[in-house]
């Protein structure tokens, strides 16, 4: 029995030498090969039970048992610590740390805030208003008759209650015009919804912003000249405009905005479809119903309005062909962008 205690101190101490040499992943594999496999040193060490004395044999027994399981634990906690300095090691603390990356605004709200800046600059306030409405401010104070295709639900958005998602920013105008006097000089930015079916150029949900001048001695050419500066300014001075003759049922005379192609400068492209313009919106005078609805005397007053699509803007401004890649938080397309807040 002395024998074996003895050779099983000197191979625990072997053990524990071994181990503390070992640096790398094989060398550890090794120890373990030699020491704790079925065929290794502490194994062989139970082959000696048989020459033991049957009352010697439970004390033996018990320390080669404690000797396995301890060497079994201080080379898994060999390994372990091997593995966290290999850790630690593969991390270079002198490098650079990765830039964390920052939110930015969304391009929409890039090109509003630059449609805001011009207009603020000529005069004119920001108003808001809700984007549930109900039908005398989206419609009736409006001018737009019964019969009209826009108050269709296959065009508008209607709520249980009779409510609707607003078609356009035009009823701000009406409750500006409700709660003040003119003169008033305002632009009603917003998101307006209709039931349109998603392709490159329509979309469900849009961004609107329209304006309104109301005052004594308003004409069209107050209007012109408004337009042509305000578009100078995004697309710069070698831009023109052109009105053409529409119908809306809030203005009248009403009439389509083209601006020249900024891109062929008028020597034809796909974009203005060779024809050297690009539609951006309505506009026309105020109809004196729209003022009798608002008790504001068509007589005394007149006024002109606008409406342009923040979309279409950012897609001339930045050369995108579908909308779609506004609303689909793709960061691929979003990150080119990059506006600080």
């Amino acid at each position: 029995m002395h024998e074996i205690i003895i050779q099983l101190e000197a191979l625990k101490q072997e053990f524990e030498s071994q181990l503390n040499e070992a640096t790398n992943e094989p060398a550890l594999e090794a120890i373990r090969n030699i020491y704790l496999s079925r065929k290794g040193k502490i194994a062989a060490l139970f082959k000696l039970m048989g020459s033991l004395a049957p009352e010697e044999r439970g004390a033996v027994g018990k320390a080669l048992n404690d000797l396995k399981q301890s060497a079994a634990d201080r080379w898994e906690q060999a390994r372990q610590q091997l593995q966290q300095k290999k850790t630690v090691v593969g991390i270079d603390v002198t490098l650079p740390a990765r830039p964390q990356r920052l939110g930015s605004l969304h391009i929409l709200t890039l090109v509003e805030r630059r449609v805001r800046e011009i207009f603020t600059k000529m005069g004119f306030t920001v108003e808001r208003g809700p984007e549930v409405e109900d039908v005398w401010h989206n419609f009736d104070a409006l001018n737009t008759p019964e019969w009209h295709p826009s108050r269709d639900p296959t065009d508008t958005f209607y709520l249980k209650d009779g409510r609707l998602l607003r078609t356009e920013t035009s009823p701000i105008q009406i409750r500006v015009m409700q709660s003040r006097r003119p003169p008033l000089r305002i632009i009603a930015p917003g998101r307006v919804f209709r039931n349109d079916k998603p392709d490159a150029t329509h979309s469900p949900m849009f961004t609107q912003v329209e304006g309104l001048y109301v005052d004594q001695g308003v004409t069209f050419a107050d209007l012109k000249g408004t337009v042509l500066q305000f578009y100078r300014q995004v697309f710069g001075r070698e831009v023109q405009t052109r009105f053409r003759p529409h119908f809306f049922p809030f203005t009248e005379p009403s009439a389509e905005v083209d601006i020249s192609c900024i891109f062929c400068r008028g020597k034809e492209c796909h974009i203005c479809k060779g024809s050297g313009w690009i539609e951006m919106g309505g506009s026309g005078m105020v109809d004196p119903n729209v003022f009798k609805a608002v008790d504001i005397d068509p007589e005394i007053y007149t006024g002109w309005a606008f409406g342009l699509g923040i979309e279409r803007m950012a897609m001339l401004m930045y050369g995108i062909e579908d909308i779609r890649l506004f609303y689909e938080n793709d960061f691929r397309f979003l990150r080119q962008f990059g506006g600080r807040r």
